[in-house]
């Protein structure tokens, strides 16, 4: 027979055992942890919109041609997408935290020189070295959230704070970048990352612990430089539709990179320790979170560009007040990124991550309904925070969805993965929704241009808007409206573009995600079967 007291002590044993299997929770070291990571991933937000908004100022400083431009804006984001997976693969090696500290030295580093660029090529350069370096902080931050925080629950906050912060970069980008220009040159936008840079390296000894994946091979420098090999001749290819339509040597670099894709996931699924572990795609998570990051982030990155134009140079606004604009547009991606992990812990994520992107088609929608003239602020500060709410849940969610469904040992590749898609999402949205507006406004000036100009103001006009903006003394009365007039019809064109994609995505959010659990402390069905 049993006595009372063996009962409850078995109860109580059990209680133990319950209790010793749950994950830890953080305490103030973590908590304190992640608010040293805020650093560099606001500071990487900054990065992107500072240039955004500099833009038109480095056009008449610089003068670089359209595919220049492109180039300044992208370069940054398209070396980042390159490297991602390297850096990744490679702080689970040498230590996350090591990796992160260098990296940080090589982007103050390469601010430095971005500042004191006297010419477009010079500032492409800058902004590639700052790409690589930005490659090195991105997934160290990710995968750092995962060391700092065992608990699931706490793991999906902390990405929400991430994408929150990188939310507060694209806020405060516009708005601080808006009064450094009003106040100094452009270059001044980039020193910023030297005081951060500073004190991260101070903390970070104290606040981050160090983590090396158990078991971790060798580097395989051939699979860097086949990653390589992929990338780079695909943006390449891009680049070039973007400039000269579909000629055949950007259909042939196209072919070339994705040659090289294919030999790279073959060498990957060969490798016993992989440069990036193939097997990962089999979670239907995994592989439908990376694709609504990807393609959402399309849509976005090219709307950012294509906003802080329309702000300056058709609506007529100095930079200050139009980075004030865009800022308050972006708090709502703050808003998104804390909020959407809260509610799935009550909705299923899939059906979070729907409805923020739902809202955000009906903001791309609204910013086909632009005019010429400043009275098209209020649609474009409601309709870019719509979007700026769908890319907070994506950012947050997705990177839950990604990075929680890998295991813990390959938390650096995933969290690379992340970070690869979104920011190429990005630099794709900037050179394929870039290219889309400018092709519009080429067509629709063409015929609009008097034949009397100078060779020189004929090809400014014709480039772009900000070029015909450079030459506006030397042109006739009303072309200036006709050039404004025809960039928005780019802009509208380009609207449509995204609400028609991000309204696709909403679709496969429901279907291909509804069987994830509604639980930030779950990811549930590894493989959707």
């Amino acid at each position: 027979m049993t006595s009372h007291s063996d009962i409850d002590f078995s109860h109580s044993v059990s209680a133990a055992e319950n209790a010793s299997s749950l994950p830890a929770k953080a305490g103030a070291r973590e908590w304190l942890g992640l608010a040293l990571l805020a650093l560099p991933t606001v500071l990487l937000g900054l990065d992107l919109t500072l240039v955004h908004l500099a833009l038109p100022a480095l056009a008449a400083d610089l003068q670089p041609t359209s595919t220049q431009a492109l180039w300044i804006m992208d370069a940054y984001g398209f070396m980042i997408a390159g490297f991602l997976i390297t850096m990744g693969t490679l702080g689970d090696r040498i230590g996350r935290r090591k990796l992160l500290m260098i990296g940080a030295v090589a982007f103050a580093v390469a601010s430095v020189i971005a500042a004191f660029s006297t010419s477009a090529v010079m500032l492409i350069a800058a902004r590639a070295v700052l790409g690589v370096a930005g490659a090195t902080l991105m997934p160290s931050t990710l995968a750092l959230i995962s060391t700092l925080f065992a608990d699931p629950s706490e793991r999906a906050v902390g990405f929400g704070i991430w994408a929150t912060m990188f939310g507060v970069g694209y806020a405060l980008g516009p708005t601080l970048g808006g009064v450094l220009l009003e106040h100094f040159w452009w270059g001044a936008a980039f020193l910023i990352a030297v005081p951060t840079v500073g004190l991260l390296l101070l903390l970070a000894p104290f606040l981050l612990p160090e983590y090396r994946a158990p078991n971790s091979g060798r580097l395989d420098l051939l699979s860097v430089a086949l990653s390589l090999a992929a990338m780079l001749p695909v943006i390449y290819g891009i680049k070039q539709i973007a400039k000269y339509g579909f000629a055949f040597d950007a259909i042939g670099a196209i072919v070339v990179g994705l040659i090289f894709g294919i030999l790279f996931v073959q060498r990957q699924r060969r490798l016993a320790d992989p440069l990036l572990d193939m097997t990962l795609f089999a979670n239907r998570t995994f592989s439908v979170a990376l694709l609504v990051l990807l393609f959402g982030l399309v849509a976005v990155g090219g709307t950012m560009l294509l906003v802080a134009q329309y702000l300056q140079l058709v609506a007529g606004y100095s930079p200050s007040v139009a980075g004030l604009w865009m800022g308050l547009a972006a708090l709502a991606m703050i808003v998104g990124g804390v909020a959407a992990p809260l509610i799935a812990r009550y909705v299923r994520p899939g059906f979070v991550v729907a409805g923020s992107l739902g809202l955000s088609a009906v903001g791309y929608l609204m910013l086909t309904q632009l005019g010429n003239d400043a009275s098209g602020v209020a649609i474009v500060v409601a309709g870019l925070a719509l979007a700026y709410l769908g890319n907070g849940t994506i950012a947050a969610l997705g990177t839950d969805l990604v990075v929680g469904s890998a295991p813990p040992e390959k938390a650096g590749s995933a969290s690379a993965m992340t970070e690869t898609v979104q920011d190429l999402g990005v630099s794709l949205g900037i050179a394929v929704l870039g290219s889309l507006a400018t092709a519009v406004y080429r067509q629709t000036l063409l015929d609009r241009i008097p034949d009397d100009l100078t060779n020189e103001a004929r090809k400014a006009v014709s480039d772009s808007l900000w070029g015909a903006t450079s030459v506006a003394s030397e042109l006739p009365d009303g072309l200036i409206k006709e050039a404004q007039a025809a960039f928005t019809a780019g802009f509208n064109g380009a609207a449509i573009f995204s609400a028609v994609s991000v309204a696709i995505l909403t679709i496969l959010s429901i279907v291909a995600l509804r069987h994830v659990g509604s639980s930030g402390s779950t990811i549930k069905d590894a493989t959707g079967d």
